[in-house]
């Protein structure tokens, strides 16, 4: 165990308790992938350039902006200086009172090391922020007085620092340290700043928070070269010149930021309405969402519409789908994408492939409401794929289509959790402004999502003189980065879903979003349950379905709510919707009636029906309009010859013959009472149809066929699954495995061994033992004599080398049969592969 101070990250993770490190993995889960051999691999990769940036995209502003604050500081920063840089010369109460727990959130993720008195960034996190003129700091600090005079001549630098009025020195670094400590004194800083010219002051304004670096011309102004000769501005190249880091620290009162954020923004201004009326306009627009849905399986009953080549459907294809469930082409491209999260519709996979809805739509539509709506909301929460972008461009510019590939975007369901959270936080029936809820995310995360952005051009600190190119700015969330893009459409997703009501979280809304997972993020399993156990608060506020209808002499059905699935299926058949919302409003029509009497119900069967289910009785004027059509149905009879007309009415036979429309049909009589046709009985049927007759298909045995589509269904399909934004969360149980595997591996790296015949064989810690044969089954039996543990050198299969600290229990047949401390586990061992053995000393284990 190491004592005193670390001097190494991998010395300060060893002092860490295992909820420590578990802390360490939880947060930074690729460090697990895989699980490190010791404390010291761990530690190397807790430093590599990708997994740091990772970390620091999933830091809060605040905790960003003390990181920054510790790459302009000296190397290592006591936390005294790093509070002045926080809060300036004069203190902020806020800032010292979060500046803690900043400090520990960075120390928990292995950004921050060492003790209070000695804070030191990792070396990778200190590049990637330290600012430089490729990239600059969003702190607006330039370099340090000696990182702008490297390479400056010795006699400039004795010039500057007399002009200064300092006295000469004999060589540079002192030269560098007393012009450092110049502007790093207050007082003597000030005196020089008094002495100032008016202009040179005003150039240094225009400096102060960044960027830092001007353009000059061949010849500066007075006012330039009375900075330049006392160091105020350092020469950055041929034309351009930069404010030193120590200089600018003294003219903004010590502070590193113009505007440090200790606090995240209130989640405000606050509209507060009563939980019921929040929980009825979720409930209503949960319904909704269900009667969508169930269109859209309807409209694609028979078959959707083709797949395109590249995947997806075509622009016109959803246009038609916007039309058909009377909305518009986005709010569809959330339908299609939600039923096919759902796994309700999927490509069909046949040769001319085309969508369709699965067999899991089928018993998706049997299901309770609530339980339907709880399939949507499980598929919703964690899903990847996003809606929002949709008519968009890829990085090629080809137009991303729904349903198509390259949806997926990974950070969409921690957003939409993390969007749905803050609205949990707030009293029930509380909705704040989706701005409030957007200016927080981008608070916790302003790094995540943002690319990197230009930054402001360089000032031209000469009159007349260029300025330099516009730099590269440091990472920010500008308003449509693509995290602010996913909470926007969060919000209005959950809106239509039924998740919120008016702006706010419902009771069932907050009930699917309950975990109980440490790491916050549910796993399937934990979803669906949510989803359960929000559907039972649901259910006692979707409207009851009803089992009547309101007829009406105008020949229109009105049903002043939802409809049991068997009456809204039947009165489909025989009326068409003319308008749907609180009520909907059914039309009968010939060609309606027809199509119920095709299906194979007589004309009494549809007035028996219609006066079960009416509250109303049945009309004149619909009675006469099913009679009428019924009297007229299947007079004519069709079936296969290539196809021909039977019918007992030879006049009416003659009738058709004789209509110039019937030409196209090739009909000739065969018998009195029967035509023959060249055409397929199907076109036959169409054709006396649009000729205004109400023909009827027959069988061979002459029976009269029932018309009744069947659906069409793809195979069975698998939901879209989910891409990670990275590794997955473990849990607890893998977190502890692997931090006794990593305590196993740090114990057989550096515990301290015995050796083997004299000092100088001993193996070095971290070299692998390297023994005979002989010695090596010696030294195991002994082991196993006196139940001691040892060191082990071992050579897998694959070939893969490690070290292992094993106790022994049994020797025989070449293998050697011991419990590992790195597998927390009994394990055998061939003797042959391992390479060499030590034993521990006493104090070791």
């Amino acid at each position: 165990m190491t004592t005193g101070t670390p001097r190494t990250l991998a010395e300060e993770l060893r002092t860490r308790t295992d909820s420590g490190l578990i802390g360490l993995l939880r947060a930074r889960p690729d460090l697990l992938n895989p699980v490190p051999g010791d404390v010291t691999q761990l530690a190397t990769r807790a430093g590599t350039r990708a997994s740091v940036v990772r970390a620091v995209e999933r830091l809060d502003r605040f905790a960003l902006q003390t990181a920054e604050a510790l790459a302009v500081a000296p190397d290592p920063c006591p936390y005294g200086t790093l509070g002045a840089l926080m809060g300036g010369d004069a203190g902020d109460p806020a800032v010292a009172a979060e500046l803690p727990r900043a400090v520990a959130e960075l120390r928990a993720q292995a950004l921050v090391w060492g003790p209070d008195e000695r804070l030191r960034l990792v070396r990778t996190a200190r590049e990637l922020l330290t600012p430089s003129a490729a990239h600059p700091s969003p702190t607006g600090l330039g370099p340090s007085v000696a990182e702008a005079t490297a390479g400056m001549s010795p006699g400039r630098l004795q010039e500057i620092i007399s002009t200064a009025g300092l006295p000469t020195t004999h060589d540079p670094v002192t030269a560098v340290a007393a012009l450092t400590a110049l502007f790093s004194d207050r007082a003597r800083m000030a005196a020089l700043l008094d002495t100032a010219p008016a202009e040179s002051v005003a150039v240094l304004d225009k400096l102060l928070w960044g960027p830092p670096y001007g353009g000059v011309t061949d010849r500066p102004a007075p006012h330039l070269q009375w900075l330049l000769d006392r160091g105020l501005l350092i020469p950055a190249g041929a034309r351009n010149v930069v404010l030193p880091r120590e200089a600018a620290l003294h003219l903004r009162a010590g502070r590193a930021h113009r505007t440090p954020e200790p606090l995240p923004p209130a989640l405000a201004p606050t509209t507060e309405r009563d939980p019921q009326l929040v929980d009825n306009a979720a409930a209503s627009q949960a319904f909704t969402a269900l009667a969508t849905v169930e269109e859209l399986l309807k409209e694609w009953d028979l078959g959707g519409p083709p797949v395109l080549r590249a995947g997806g459907m075509s622009v016109r294809d959803l246009k038609r789908t916007a039309a058909a469930l009377d909305t518009t082409e986005q709010l569809a491209a959330f339908w299609l994408e939600l039923s096919y999260g759902a796994g309700l519709i999927a490509p069909d996979g046949e040769a001319d492939e085309r969508f369709a809805a699965t067999p899991a739509a089928e018993e998706w539509l049997q299901l309770p409401d609530r339980e339907r709506w709880a399939v949507l909301a499980a598929a919703w929460l964690p899903a990847t794929r996003t809606p929002g972008v949709v008519g968009t461009a890829d990085a090629k510019g080809r137009a991303l289509a729904a349903l198509g590939p390259h949806l997926d975007r990974s950070p969409a369901p921690e957003v939409r959790r993390r969007a749905l959270t803050l609205l949990a936080d707030l009293p029930p029936g509380t909705s704040v402004p989706a701005t409030a809820v957007l200016t927080r995310l981008r608070w916790e995360r302003p790094l995540r999502g943002a690319g990197v952005v230009t930054g402001p051009a360089a000032a031209a600190v000469g009159e007349g003189s260029p300025s330099t190119p516009s730099l590269a700015g440091s990472p920010s969330a500008p308003a449509d980065d693509l995290r602010s893009r996913l909470a926007q459409w969060a919000l209005a997703e959950a809106e239509l879903l039924g998740v919120t009501g008016r702006g706010a979280l419902s009771t069932h809304g907050r009930a699917l979003i309950a975990t109980t997972s440490e790491a916050g993020v549910p796993t399937p399993a934990e979803t669906d349950t949510a989803a359960t156990r929000a559907a039972a608060l649901l259910a006692p506020l979707l409207p009851e379905p009803l089992d009547h209808v309101l007829l009406q002499a105008d020949l229109t059905a009105v049903a002043p709510g939802p409809l049991h699935r068997p009456l809204a299926e039947a009165l489909g058949v025989l009326a068409d919707i003319e308008s749907k919302g609180g009520a909907t409003v059914y039309r009968f029509t010939p060609a309606s009636v027809r199509r119920a009497l095709d299906a194979g119900r007589s004309a009494a069967e549809l007035r028996e029906f219609l006066s079960t289910h009416s509250r109303t009785p049945v009309p004149q004027p619909l009675a006469y309009l099913i009679d009428d059509v019924a009297r007229k149905h299947g007079q004519l009879r069709i079936g296969a010859a290539a196809a021909y007309v039977r019918c007992d009415d030879d006049a009416l036979l003659s009738e058709i013959l004789a209509d110039r429309r019937a030409a196209p049909l090739r009909l000739r009589r065969l018998a009195p009472t029967v035509l023959a046709a060249q055409t397929a009985p199907d076109e036959l049927l169409e054709g006396l149809r649009a000729m205004g007759y109400a023909p009827a298909a027959e069988s061979a045995a002459g029976d009269v066929l029932i018309a009744r589509a069947d659906s069409y269904r793809t195979a069975p399909r698998t939901a879209p699954t989910p891409v990670p934004d990275g590794p997955p969360s473990p849990d607890r149980t893998l977190l502890e495995a692997a931090v006794r595997a990593i305590r196993a591996g740090d114990l057989a790296a550096t515990a301290e061994r015995k050796p083997v015949h004299a000092p100088a064989q001993a193996p070095a810690p971290g070299a692998f033992p390297r023994t005979t044969s002989a010695e090596t089954l010696a030294t195991m039996q002994a082991a196993v004599l006196t139940n001691s543990a040892v060191w082990i050198g071992y050579v897998n299969a694959d070939g893969a080398a490690s070290q292992r600290v094993i106790a022994p229990v049994r020797v025989e047949g070449g293998f050697v049969t011991a419990y590992d401390h790195t597998s927390d586990e009994v394990r055998t061992y061939p003797l042959h592969r391992i390479t060499g053995v030590a034993e521990l000393a006493d104090d070791s284990v």
